[in-house]
């Protein structure tokens, strides 16, 4: 039998940041929301954790569903968890990132709408809080890039 806590709890996500140096500078994985909130807006792939994997395996099954793309050397990147960054509720995701050497088909699926490679400098209005989560990373991590 389940323990039941009686106590309210957060939901769990995971967030992509999948990166590709080209000669047209560095590209960036972005999906297109099928569903609200922030439906038909861009976004980082990325979603809720199930209750039989880990974080690691939830990155991975994420960016296959949304963008039919396996990534095999995510690391670790940080935490986000103000309060509001989810309307949907209290809601914690774990960023996870990978820089990739070509850029790989993809295609959209899940509760993607599209998915697009984006160049790093010239992003759209991104949902949640990914314009901050990318922002971030590149000021910390990849400012050679």
């Amino acid at each position: 039998m389940p323990y039941e806590y009686a106590y309210p709890r957060p939901a769990l996500t995971v967030d992509a940041l999948i990166l590709c140096k080209t000669t047209n500078g560095t590209q960036i994985l972005l999906i297109q929301r099928k569903n609200p909130p922030f439906q038909n807006c861009w976004a980082l792939p990325g979603g809720f954790m199930d209750m039989e994997e880990t974080l690691e395996q939830a990155v991975v099954r994420e960016l296959q569903e949304e963008a039919g793309l396996f990534c095999k050397n995510l690391q670790q990147f940080k935490s986000y968890s103000a309060v509001d960054r989810d309307p949907r509720g209290r809601t914690i995701s774990v960023v996870f990132w990978e820089v990739i050497t070509e850029i790989s088909e993809i295609t959209a699926g899940d509760d993607a709408k599209k998915a697009h490679w984006f160049s790093l400098d010239r992003l759209p209005e991104l949902a949640f809080d990914h314009g901050e989560i990318v922002r971030e990373f590149r000021s910390l991590h990849i400012p050679a890039l």
